[in-house]
C-alpha cells in the first residue's frame, strides 16, 4: 500500500508550493515502489490441483501482495505448451516426470523441482447406495460407463490404469471406459451422469458439499504408484520464487492437506 503524507491548504495560509511538490513526488515514488513490489506469477497447474490453487492464491496474495494468473489443463498438455514457448513462470504438475524432463531439456531452472503434494485416488459412484468393495462395484451391471483420465496425458489416468490392472479388470472395462483429457474432465463425466462411476481425485470430491458427494471409496495406495505432484520454476523472478517458498511453508501445507492431498514424501 502506498503511504502519502498531505499538507494543509495553500493560498492565504502562506504554505509555499515547494513542500507540496516534494510531497507529490514522494507519493509518486511510493506508488511506483508499491507497483514494483506487487508482481504477477503465471502458473500452469494440473487440472486436479486447480481448485486448491485458487484457495492458495487468495492466501498468497494476502500475505505478499503478489497475484497468481492461473492456467489449468492436463499435465501432458501443459508440458507440450511449455516446450513450445508458453509464457509461464511456475509449473505445478501432477507427476514428477514432466518437470524433470523440462529441467533436463533446459526449459526449467535446474535444482528448483520439489514435491508439493501426493494425490489420493477414489472410486466415485454418486448414485450407488454404498461401496463396500470398490472392485466388485465395477464388475456388476450398474456401472455402464467408467470415467478415468487419459493415461497418456494425466498421471491420475496412469494410476487408474494401474488399479484396474491390479484388479484384473483393465481388459474387461475397455468397452465401458470414458477417457477425459484430464482428471477434471473425468470428474465432470461422472458429475453430469455421462458415466455412472469414475476413478477421480479425492480432492475433487472434498470440494463438493457433503450432500452432493454420494458414494465413494478411497483406493488403497499400494495398488498404484504414488501420485507425486511436483513444482518447478520455469523463469527466475522474485515473485515466482516467493510463491514456491510459500508453497513449501506451513500455511500452504495446511491448505493442501485440508483439500484432500497426502503430504509430500520425505527423503
Amino acid at each position: 500500500m502506498a503511504v502519502c503524507v498531505t499538507l494543509g491548504g495553500l493560498g492565504n495560509s502562506g504554505v509555499s508550493r515547494l513542500p507540496l511538490l516534494r510531497t507529490l513526488s514522494l507519493c509518486l515514488c511510493c506508488l511506483a515502489c508499491s507497483a514494483a513490489l506487487a508482481d504477477q506469477v503465471r502458473v500452469a497447474v494440473a487440472a486436479n490441483f486447480a481448485p486448491t490453487l485458487e484457495r492458495l492464491a487468495d492466501d498468497f496474495t494476502a500475505q505478499t501482495g503478489h497475484r497468481l494468473l492461473i492456467s489449468s489443463a492436463s499435465t501432458g498438455k501443459h508440458y507440450a505448451q511449455i516446450r513450445n514457448g508458453a509464457a509461464f513462470d511456475v509449473f505445478l504438475a501432477a507427476d514428477i516426470a514432466r518437470p524433470k524432463r523440462l529441467e533436463v531439456e533446459g526449459h526449467a531452472v535446474a535444482g528448483s523441482r520439489f514435491d508439493y503434494a501426493r494425490g489420493r485416488l477414489v472410486l466415485w459412484a454418486p448414485a450407488a447406495g454404498a461401496l463396500h468393495d470398490a472392485r466388485a462395484a465395477l464388475t456388476g451391471e450398474q456401472v455402464r460407463r467408467l470415467a478415468i483420465a487419459n493415461p497418456r496425458l494425466a498421471p491420475y489416468g496412469v494410476a487408474a490404469r494401474q488399479v484396474l490392472e491390479a484388479w484384473g479388470l483393465w481388459s474387461d472395462v475397455q468397452s465401458r471406459l470414458v477417457r477425459g483429457e484430464n482428471i477434471g474432465q473425468a470428474f465432470q463425466f461422472v458429475a453430469t451422469g455421462n458415466a455412472q462411476a469414475g476413478l477421480v481425485a479425492l480432492s475433487q470430491l472434498l470440494g463438493l458439499d457433503a450432500s452432493a458427494r454420494g458414494a465413494y471409496r478411497e483406493i488403497a495406495a499400494d495398488l498404484h504408484a504414488p501420485i507425486r505432484q511436483q513444482a518447478v520454476l520455469l523463469r527466475p523472478g522474485r515473485a515466482a520464487e516467493s510463491f514456491l517458498a510459500y508453497l513449501r511453508g506451513p500455511r500452504a501445507r495446511a491448505i493442501i492437506g485440508e483439500a484432500g492431498y497426502a503430504p509430500p514424501e520425505t527423503s
